[in-house]
């Protein structure tokens, strides 16, 4: 059962760095410090908008823009951070104990 923890660990990891990298691009797009044209970025930031974006929306439903700035994606990592904590520190403890 250890595997199977360590692994949603690793996922819910992983999706957090997206997040965070999905945002820092955002950033640069908007600022054109990078251009959204090159096929490369386009493809990047796209992929990272559709792993990220349904887990976003119902976010942004709820938690309104402050002075202009998503606040969603910092929500959504807490809220990861906070189930990871949960699972490393209740769940996976109860597992082995059996």
């Amino acid at each position: 059962m250890l595997p199977v923890i360590k692994l949603i660990d690793t996922v819910l990891s992983l999706y957090i760095w997206a997040l965070i990298i999905s945002a820092i691009l955002s950033w640069l797009i908007a600022f054109n410090v990078i251009n959204s044209h090159n096929r490369v970025v386009y493809t990047v930031g796209d992929f990272l908008y559709r792993i990220t974006e349904p887990a976003l929306r119902p976010i942004r439903r709820f938690v309104p823009l402050m002075g202009g700035v998503d606040i969603s994606p910092v929500v959504l990592i807490l809220l990861l951070t906070f189930v990871r904590w949960i699972i490393q520190d209740d769940i996976a403890p109860a597992l082995l104990s059996m």
